[in-house]
């Protein structure tokens, strides 16, 4: 509830003065006018419903008053309600699953560390449509564009190595999502392609697939997933010492993966651990918004008839009481 005169309620200071001035003509109606010596014998005596209903008529007064003030500061009830549209954002994101994304330069390992940020990162976007391709020897959609995230969520968690053969195909990886996207009618259109190594697989360079993307207007965001030194920890299982450890080079082709996002206008990222992964997709989540128009509406309805109406009915009331049904002799 709202009021649309709030300053009515400055008459409400009124009501002590009503209340002294009624407190003074009491006083002076109770003066004497018989001098007895002795009254302790009327102490006793018992009133009946209209001895104790004589001050009734004042406080329905005061009620009806109070009622009255508070409609002429015209109270409202403010219904809002909001119009907001949505142009949001067709993603796809392109991820490694090649074997040496097992290696421990991040933890637990590479794949599961980028699995659990592109979690976090799709439940930032919650008005996006989101897919998922993953790619080694040669690559396939595991969820096309959607904003069912349960699904894509769900199918992420199930990503794992050895569901295609082993290799780096990143060109496929790429060119797979660009099929996937180039007959979107969404207004920003993003390909997240990650990866751990070189291209050495599939039958499409990654170059010509990053110029087919900006073809079809879409922009694509580079990260290279591994640490910056020279070799990562990678765990080979030995079935007389169980898990053991060897180093396995690091090879990225950076200037392959900033020419694939500088052809298309977007950015390549390093990511050297878990840290700098994370922060690498948060910045992509803010260089992406989604744009929102809103549009706020508000309805009014008024509420004084109330209160003027009981007001109105008090105030015959203390008219009736004073008249009427507790009228003394002195009046």
């Amino acid at each position: 509830m709202i009021w649309d005169n709030p300053e009515w309620f400055w008459a409400l200071l009124i009501i002590p003065v009503i209340i002294w001035m009624r407190y003074r003509y009491y006083k002076r109606r109770q003066m004497a006018y018989v001098t007895y010596s002795d009254t302790s014998d009327l102490e006793v005596l018992t009133g009946n419903w209209r001895s104790y209903g004589v001050y009734s008529g004042f406080l329905l007064q005061i009620a009806a008053i109070i009622l009255i003030i508070t409609a002429l500061a015209r109270p409202q009830d403010e219904q809002v309600y909001t119009e907001r549209h949505v142009e949001g954002i067709d993603i796809m994101l392109v991820l490694d699953i090649s074997s040496s994304m097992l290696a421990e330069d991040m933890q637990p390992n590479r794949l599961l560390a980028v699995k659990e940020v592109a979690s976090d990162f799709v439940d930032r976007r919650v008005s996006d449509r989101i897919g998922l391709v993953v790619f080694a020897r040669e690559s396939f959609t595991v969820v096309p564009p959607t904003l069912d995230h349960n699904l894509l969520q769900h199918q992420l968690e199930q990503v794992d190595l050895g569901m295609v053969r082993d290799g780096t195909a990143i060109g496929m990886g790429l060119a797979t999502a660009v099929n996937r996207l180039r007959n979107s009618d969404a207004e920003s259109r993003v390909i997240i392609l990650l990866t751990d190594g070189e291209n050495n697989a599939g039958e499409i360079d990654p170059i010509t697939a990053g110029e087919l993307a900006a073809t079809f207007g879409l922009r694509v965001y580079t990260i290279g997933a591994s640490t910056d030194a020279r070799t990562a920890p990678y765990p080979v299982q030995d079935p007389l010492r169980g898990t053991r450890y060897h180093e396995i080079r690091v090879e990225i082709d950076e200037e392959m993966m900033r020419t694939i996002a500088g052809t298309t206008g977007g950015r390549y990222f390093r990511a050297t651990d878990n840290e700098s992964l994370e922060q690498v997709y948060q910045e992509i989540d803010e260089m992406e918004q989604s744009e929102f128009d809103e549009v706020v509406y508000q309805e009014f309805s008024e509420l004084y008839k109330g209160f003027l109406g009981w007001g109105m009915i008090l105030m015959l009331l203390s008219f009736v009481c004073d008249r009427w049904l507790f009228r003394t002799e002195l009046d």
